[in-house]
């Protein structure tokens, strides 16, 4: 293992940050900048071994993230995010504070959470977006609602809503541009505006005719790169 790769001249690294072991920072990306209120270096900023942070990135102190967490270009990092394993940050996302996100996780680009828990092998399109607040910021805030529960292997499709304290079910897939209020029951095919269940997970087809039905792949091996022939010289 190597120590980590980032040019001091082109990247900024603040007090208080522990980088892992084969970590890429590239250049332009601002690490454990302090938040308001904070010195520089109070808050321990972790990145996990093997990490990729991509241009542009902004990383506050006080987030940990476990080992190959990756970025894509100008994503931005708040305080108070933990974050696992195998876990992905799309261009351009943004993650506000207080967001618990599992391992093997991809959250593509632009979207945006806050106070939000994403379980372990979630997927996420591109625009999603869980909202914290149900009403405009009162002294009380922490204690009120806070931000949607997305539960483990779910699959949530591009322009999605997840309104304060939705749940999204175990398993359960919801459609392209549905509104969440509530909770998505586990295994189920959930679409709409507002959001409705329309099927169980189970009847869903391969379209394409590879697989006896859609999702019976074990969700780990859907980012096996070894299952993706290189393309031709």
């Amino acid at each position: 293992m190597s120590e980590p790769r980032f040019d001091p001249a082109k990247v900024t690294i603040h007090p208080g940050v522990k980088l892992g072991r084969d970590v890429v920072i590239h250049d332009f990306c601002v690490i454990g900048i302090p938040p308001r209120g904070r010195q520089a270096g109070e808050l321990p900023t972790v990145i996990g071994d093997g990490s990729v942070i991509r241009p542009f990135t902004t990383i506050y102190a006080g987030v940990r993230t476990g080992r190959k967490f990756r970025t894509g270009q100008g994503a931005s990092i708040r305080e108070n995010n933990v974050i696992g394993e195998d876990t992905s940050v799309g261009t351009l996302c943004i993650l506000e504070v207080g967001n618990r996100i599992g391992n093997h996780v991809r959250i593509h680009g632009g979207s945006g959470f806050e106070h939000t828990t994403i379980e372990d092998h979630v997927i996420i399109g591109p625009n999603v977006f869980g909202v914290s607040d149900p009403h405009p910021a009162c002294p009380r805030y922490l204690e009120c609602v806070l931000g949607p529960t997305i539960k483990r292997y779910s699959r949530i499709g591009g322009s999605v809503v997840l309104n304060p304290g939705a749940v999204v079910g175990e398993n359960s897939l919801v459609g392209s541009g549905t509104v969440v209020n509530g909770e998505v029951p586990p295994n189920t095919v959930f679409f709409g505006h507002p959001g409705k269940p329309r099927r169980r997970i189970e009847t869903l087809e391969c379209f394409k005719g590879f697989y006896s039905r859609a999702y019976e792949w074990d969700p780990p091996e859907l980012f096996d790169a070894s299952l993706f022939p290189k393309p031709k010289a």
